[in-house]
């Protein structure tokens, strides 16, 4: 709806200058460019899509600085609206390759090389506008002739009129070429405001005050004013003036904006961020903001605005020491905001923490896995790491620094520098007493040694224990391979926290989940079979876990003997393990060394193919105890042992449940989930 001159004037204010602005006369867009340049717009918008940056061919046009002016486009003498107009500077970039016959013998080219060289220069030249609710893509297609272009050298600018934008709105620009051979250049502007629109603080509280006539009814919003992604409303209300809005201080924050306009057909809004430098606001932000575990590995970090900031691990020990950074092996991870990020991390710790850094400030430190593994451990981290020969050193951890050790324990995180191990305190041994103890052990294990020895039963006894000792160690580290198909983002954190849950037990686990840079080096399918081959040699079982997206696979693989490429992601070890799984199915080798699996509520058990159903297919959390007795070699636990280790993965899993099944803001049925949980209704 066009403004009225008299409120564009109380906007703009009344200096000569202001009042000068030019006028354009219609509601169609056009465009002019400097002496010498030809240049036309496209008669629609277009998609807003920057694409990625690409090599230049050869010189190319590339924007150089952008430059904006307010003029008015009026549908009547003194009915105007504001409007942005843009001038794109444009310059030369780039240069031609030398002809490889000329650089070799130093003769004389193809006369037919030297052509383009003379030719001229065209570029298609984007600008994105956004000024909330608004965002715009226009395209203008400049041509330069041959005689301006010099490397270089700026050739002149190309004008676009013009953008409309609400008073007191802030309008950002982007403007870069199709295709992008260059950083796009961006540009914000804050447009005047309306006088009647007004913030005022009072103590704790702040005061939005609206003088307008006791007749005028008006809306008014408060939202969150989002970098990324569309905005966030917050507070919506139609209103009769004059009104005196109270905001409590505690609901600052910098992204907060308040939008105000007449209720009116096709009404301009009008739009303040008032709070991007109050210091209350952004100490609310740091209060607001949240840490998010999703998966072993994964998690976000929450906040209502975006903000600079960094993370990095830290080890926090019982008795109140500050948690130290995990800086050098790990390194500090910028953060985004709602943008998950991940830890290399084998196996989870409540002892380890999350900090998050701003401006080289501790804003924010979380404890994440606490959560789910229990209260702080009395546990010493210990560090391992590599020399270039490959010769590796231990190390505690402790205020101080890192003292020297022999020994090590359960890793917490591994790569190609060294990893971290928790190690129980009652085990640690600290440096100064490392050689007496040493020495001691030796002397009495050689001296019991010596003792047995010298009887035969004893060495009957020796042999049994050694025996005993093996298959214990067997069954208390028997290797599980987990198979699954990437139905959705969801269902993959419930894989990963079903993977990090059975990591608690005497099992090792591998997941494609945990082993990404691998799988992406090696490819899917040579992952799968060095993984499949290494479990099965060590006695260890493949768990297939079956959705309903596996199943369609499965279905299609035993229909036509091959999987459509494409059809799953470019990680999904189940679709490229299906050529290795079938032969064992197909010739019986798959009884003792795979089991099944499903969840309850997400698939039936028989819907698995038959095939599979020669092995035991169990559901998931019902079915526990029977699926963890088969994941443990024989003897490996006692049925109340089984049950308590049935009911501790119950209690790990059940969060990832929750949120599959029942994702935020939808009312949960209440029902538990355990081992001896049914289907509920």
């Amino acid at each position: 709806m066009p403004v009225p001159w008299f409120l564009l004037s109380l906007a703009l204010g009344r200096s000569p200058v202001v009042l000068s602005l030019e006028r354009l006369v219609g509601p169609q867009d056009a465009t002019h460019c400097s002496p010498g340049l030809s240049c036309h717009l496209w008669d629609s918008d277009i998609l807003c899509l920057p694409g990625d940056i690409m090599p230049a061919p050869g010189p190319v046009l590339a924007p150089t600085h952008l430059q904006t002016e307010l003029v008015l486009r009026c549908h009547k003498e003194t009915d105007c609206d504001l409007c942005v107009r843009v001038a794109v500077h444009l310059a030369v970039h780039g240069h031609w390759e030398e002809p490889e016959d000329e650089e070799k013998f130093g003769g004389a080219a193809d006369p037919g090389v030297e052509e383009p060289r003379n030719a001229s220069l065209q570029a298609q030249v984007v600008l994105s506008f956004q000024a909330y609710p608004t965002a715009r893509c226009v395209l203008l297609e400049v041509q330069v002739p041959a005689a301006l272009v010099q490397f270089g050298q700026s050739v002149g600018s190309v004008v676009y009129d013009c953008f409309e934008a609400a008073l007191g709105s802030e309008v950002r620009i982007w403007s870069y070429t199709q295709p992008r051979y260059e950083k796009e250049l961006n540009l914000t502007q804050q447009l005047p405001a309306l006088p009647w629109l007004n913030v005022s603080a009072d103590g704790d509280n702040v005061h939005l005050v609206l003088n307008v006539s006791e007749e005028q009814h008006f809306g008014l919003s408060l939202y969150w004013n989002q970098v990324q992604g569309p905005p966030k409303p917050r507070w919506h209300k139609n209103l009769t003036g004059p009104q005196i809005i109270t905001l409590n201080h505690t609901d600052l924050v910098p992204c907060l904006c308040i939008q105000v306009w007449p209720l009116e057909p096709d009404s301009v809004r009008t739009n303040i961020c008032p709070f991007r430098e109050d210091p209350r606001a952004h100490r609310n932000l740091w209060r607001a903001a949240r840490l998010r575990l999703l998966t072993l590995q994964s998690w976000l970090l929450d906040a209502p605005c975006s903000l600079p900031a960094e993370a990095a691990l830290c080890w926090r020990a019982p008795g109140g020491d500050p948690c130290q950074p995990l800086v050098p092996p790990l390194s500090w991870e910028n953060v985004t905001v709602d943008k998950v990020l991940e830890f290399p991390l084998l196996k989870g710790h409540p002892n380890l923490c999350v900090q998050v850094n701003s401006w080289e400030k501790l804003q924010l430190q979380e404890c994440l896995w606490a959560d789910s593994l229990g209260p702080l451990k009395d546990d010493v981290l210990l560090l391992e790491t590599r020399g270039p020969q490959d010769n590796r050193s231990l190390c505690a951890l402790e205020p101080s620094g890192c003292t020297s050790l022999p020994s090590k324990a359960s890793t917490l995180w591994d790569d190609d520098l060294g990893a971290l191990w928790a190690c129980p305190m009652d085990k640690y041994i600290h440096k100064r007493w490392a050689l007496v103890w040493l020495a001691c052990l030796l002397f009495a294990a050689a001296l019991s040694l010596i003792l047995l020895l010298k009887k035969d039963h004893a060495k009957g006894w020796l042999r049994l224990l050694k025996q005993d000792v093996r298959s214990g160690a067997a069954a208390r580290s028997r290797a599980a391979l987990l198979l699954y198909s990437a139905d959705d983002s969801g269902f993959e954190r419930l894989v990963g926290a079903l993977a990090s849950a059975l990591c608690q037990l005497p099992l090792r686990v591998a997941v494609d989940l945990w082993s990404r840079r691998e799988l992406s080096a090696q490819g899917p399918v040579a992952w799968f079979h060095a993984q499949r081959r290494q479990t099965l040699q060590e006695g260890g079982v493949v768990v297939l876990l079956f959705s309903p997206g596996a199943v369609a696979l499965c279905s299609e693989w035993l229909q036509d003997g091959v999987s459509a490429p494409g059809a799953h992601g470019p990680h999904d070890a189940f679709r490229a393990s299906l050529s290795c799984v079938l032969p064992d199915f197909l010739q019986g080798r798959a009884p003792g060394s795979y089991v099944g699996a499903c969840f309850d509520r997400l698939l039936h058990p028989d819907a698995v193919p038959a095939l599979f159903r020669t092995v035991p297919v169990f559901t998931l959390p019902s079915q526990l105890p029977d699926f963890l007795g088969a994941l443990q070699q024989p003897r490996a636990a006692r049925s109340g042992r089984l049950q308590e280790r049935a009911e501790q993965v119950s209690r790990a899993l059940q969060p990832a449940l929750d949120s599959y099944f029942h994702p935020p803001g939808t009312p949960a049925p209440g029902r538990g989930v355990g081992p001896g949980a049914g289907d509920g209704t």
